[in-house]
């Protein structure tokens, strides 16, 4: 079964958060799929952590070390139709592009963003919940 998987899903992940333990039961055995822009918006994630003061340097890069051994299938999503997503759903493109890898490729998505997966359900796409 295909699944795709968000930035936060990832980020809970490699900084051993509390779904980790969650997150890990219901993709094992899935194959994983996340947009092409996964890269830029994992480093995104972990300056904004820099200027908060979340996380030092260091954990940083055990963290992409740990990212780096997720078997993740990177998939390019058409700008165009990532632009009408966007509009249609009102929705940033970072969400835009996670939705349209999963109507792509017709299968679900898993995020620990709460208003990205109503705006999922609402456009009838699948979603897994996630609980601790």
């Amino acid at each position: 079964m295909n699944l795709v998987v968000d930035t936060s899903v990832v980020i809970a992940v490699v900084l051993n958060e509390a779904h980790k333990k969650r997150l890990v039961e219901i993709t094992k055995g899935a194959t994983l799929l996340a947009p092409s822009s996964l890269h830029w918006e994992i480093g995104n994630a972990f300056s904004a952590m820099f200027k908060r003061r979340r996380i030092t340097l260091k954990q940083a890069i055990a963290a992409v070390t740990a990212y780096s051994q997720i078997p993740l299938r990177l998939c390019d999503v058409g700008l165009v139709d990532v632009l009408k997503l966007s509009n249609r759903l009102n929705i940033y493109a970072y969400d835009a592009y996670v939705l349209a890898c999963s109507l792509n490729y017709n299968c679900p998505v898993v995020s620990l963003d709460a208003g990205m997966l109503e705006v999922a359900r609402n456009a009838g796409i699948e979603v897994l919940e996630v609980t601790k």
